[in-house]
């Protein structure tokens, strides 16, 4: 259920071979997305449980289950900022109820990310995840 623009950096995945090559473009992800303003790098949109900083903004478009869902995303470090533009291309334009169907773990390790990253930025990963669900779930009602 992932979206054209998480097929195309699955695509890209796979042509990759190296890792570092793969690691090389998580990074030129992180670098083409735009910074998130320093006003909404506030407490409330911090993701906890991360090693470097970062900041999660959704945007909402409508109301209930069908709402549809985005976010803007920033952190301290390239590497997690790619991360982020991972994640948003898996989730961004997706309705909340399709947010919450999104099985992120899957999605992620057709990437090969889990086997790459080191434990503190897999549970980071996992961390920006789950606020991104909580997020969808309030926001379904």
């Amino acid at each position: 259920m992932a979206s054209a623009a998480f097929e195309e950096i699955a695509d890209t995945f796979e042509f990759l071979d190296d890792w570092e090559d793969r690691y090389r473009h998580v990074i030129e992800l992180g670098r083409a997305m735009p910074a998130l303003d320093e006003a909404f790098r506030v407490p409330a949109t911090k993701v906890e449980g991360c090693a470097s900083q970062v900041w999660l903004l959704p945007r909402i478009e409508g109301q209930g289950p069908s709402a549809r869902f985005d976010f803007q995303g920033d952190s301290d470090a390239m590497i997690v900022r790619g991360l982020i533009a991972i994640l948003h291309a898996l989730y961004s334009g997706l309705t909340l109820r399709e947010v919450l169907a999104v099985e992120a773990p899957a999605e992620l390790g057709r990437l090969g990310l889990n086997e790459h990253l080191s434990s503190q930025r897999s549970n980071g990963l996992r961390a920006m995840v789950e606020r991104i669900r909580k997020l969808a779930a309030e926001s379904a009602g």
